[in-house]
């Protein structure tokens, strides 16, 4: 295990410089430069043509789509839009891509010299963007054996070029400086803007788990006071938002302690471990030159035209921040309980569709946050996931704010409606759940508890109402949870005044 510094004296020594390379697959119906299918998953090797597999005599073409969601990608980032660019060949010898070089840009990406912002506690960070070029995905490789999943020590390995040829955004940032300690948050902060502007485009998936969207995490120390960047690493694929944080965070304590220690931090590639959130060397990172790069002789070059540009700037959603933003305050949410929201994967969308169909934002939020969060996590899925529809916990809310079923109730009817029983109109009739609020069978319940708690009674009509309390309980006991506890203690109120 790597000797670490603690984060305080990293940040009371050094001063952090991020550098972060996002890669976000399109989610295109073909692939960049090939018609193959480009939805995940499937057989190994069943999507796949001549081009994408790098066939001699073989012609790409380019992907306009693709083409389209890129320049809304770097419009979204405030970037520049090239009015000429081309793709370039970035050579190099690696199973994932049988071709032996990867079609990406290089010197002329198509976006350029962009900007973010992204909010940290209260304070707001600058993320100066460098460029946004398109790419294609590589193949996937499976290294069996060893027991780590990667080259080292395994047996042999499996490759599947399904994924070769999907289109593929980099997002590239300039060198991020004066962070200080809130650096590997303001990493985190950045890329769940990037997914939910990538979402709100609707031009990815932007799944980090599902390796729709990963991060390449640079960092590097500069001793406090000097202005001369330090030497970086590049830590690779990280793929959570909390991964992000964790990698920037044990890096810069690594890198502390060598600097402290009078050494030298090496220039290279590492892979997070997620199960002990460390990093572990990867190879040494090759410069530009290594990749002998030269322009792609069989594509065309690319000169959006400003009309066109100006028309796709016409499409772009609201941005992900102000959105935020509105929905708070007209939820009436405090900071805490937006964070809760913003917290849980999908939710926020999830309440705003349900709000949209009539739920009070609490009793949305409540449901989603609660109950349903619950279960997901049960079941190990996301909370879209989940079984149950914004529709369905609007109705079910509806049932409540109907006074037909309670909280408790409700929940049962959670259970229906996952048990695909119907609608949540009827779970109530099939099961029975309805609350009941007859007088007569209130009255009787209410008489039997009252005898079976001659006490308690006795205080009640002594003045203590607070006692009413437990004689409603034992009410809803007796019948199951079904009573309408408001009519409940209203009778017991007027028999024992």
């Amino acid at each position: 295990m790597d000797d670490l510094l603690s984060y305080d004296e990293v940040i009371e020594r050094f001063d952090p410089v991020l550098g972060l390379e996002v890669h976000v697959e399109l989610n295109t119906a073909s692939k960049m430069f090939c018609g193959c299918d480009n939805t995940p998953g499937g057989e190994p090797n069943t999507k796949t043509c001549p081009v994408c597999l790098g066939l001699p005599g073989s012609l790409p073409a380019v992907n306009g789509k693709a083409v389209e969601s890129a320049i809304r990608i770097g419009l979204a980032l405030n970037c520049s839009v090239a009015p000429w660019c081309r793709f370039a060949r970035k050579n190099y010898f690696y199973p994932d891509m049988t071709k032996d070089f990867q079609t990406s840009q290089y010197d002329e990406p198509i976006c350029f010299d962009g900007w973010v912002d992204v909010e940290v506690d209260g304070e707001t960070f600058r993320i100066e963007i460098e460029r946004v070029h398109m790419e294609e995905d590589a193949g996937k490789l499976t290294h069996v054996g060893g027991g780590t999943g990667r080259i080292h020590g395994a047996d042999y390995s499996l490759v599947d070029y399904n994924r070769a040829g999907t289109p593929l955004m980099e997002i590239v940032t300039k060198p991020i400086r004066g962070l200080g300690a809130k650096a590997p948050a303001v990493g985190r902060a950045y890329m769940a803007l990037l997914r939910d502007l990538m979402r709100a485009l609707g031009v990815s998936d932007a799944r980090m788990e599902a390796g729709n969207m990963r991060c390449d995490a640079n960092v590097s120390l500069m001793p406090k006071g000097s202005d001369e960047l330090g030497t970086r690493t590049e830590t690779k694929n990280v793929n959570s938002l909390r991964s992000v944080e964790g990698a920037l965070t044990y890096e810069m304590r690594r890198q502390g302690a060598i600097l402290a220690g009078g050494g030298r931090v090496h220039q290279e590639t590492r892979h997070w471990h997620e199960d002990g959130a460390y990093t572990s060397p990867g190879r040494s990172k090759e410069q530009a030159e290594d990749y002998r790069y030269f322009p792609e002789p069989d594509l065309v070059p690319i000169a959006p035209a400003p009309e066109w540009v100006e028309e796709l700037r016409a499409t772009l959603p609201e941005n992900p921040a102000q959105r935020r933003a509105r929905l708070q305050h007209a939820w009436g949410l405090t900071d805490l309980e937006m964070r809760d929201v913003l917290g849980t994967e999908g939710s926020l969308d999830l309440i705003e569709e349900t709000v949209a169909l009539g739920a009070a934002p609490a009793a949305a939020r409540k449901w989603w946050l609660g109950e349903l969060a619950r279960r997901a996590n049960e079941a190990g899925v996301e909370l879209a996931a989940v079984g149950v529809t914004p529709a369905q916990v609007a109705a079910v809310q509806a049932l409540v704010d109907a006074g037909t079923v309670n909280d408790k109730l409700a929940r049962e009817v959670f259970d229906g409606v996952l048990a695909g029983e119907g609608t949540p109109e009827e779970v109530v009739a099939a099961r029975g759940l309805a609350v009941v609020s007859d007088d007569g069978a209130l009255g009787a319940a209410v008489d039997a508890a009252i005898a079976a708690n001659p006490d308690v009674a006795d205080k009640i009509r002594a003045g203590k109402v607070q006692a009413a309390g437990a004689l409603i309980g034992a009410v809803m006991r007796d019948m199951k949870g079904k009573a309408d506890a408001a009519r409940v203690r209203e009778l017991l109120l007027e028999k024992l005044s």
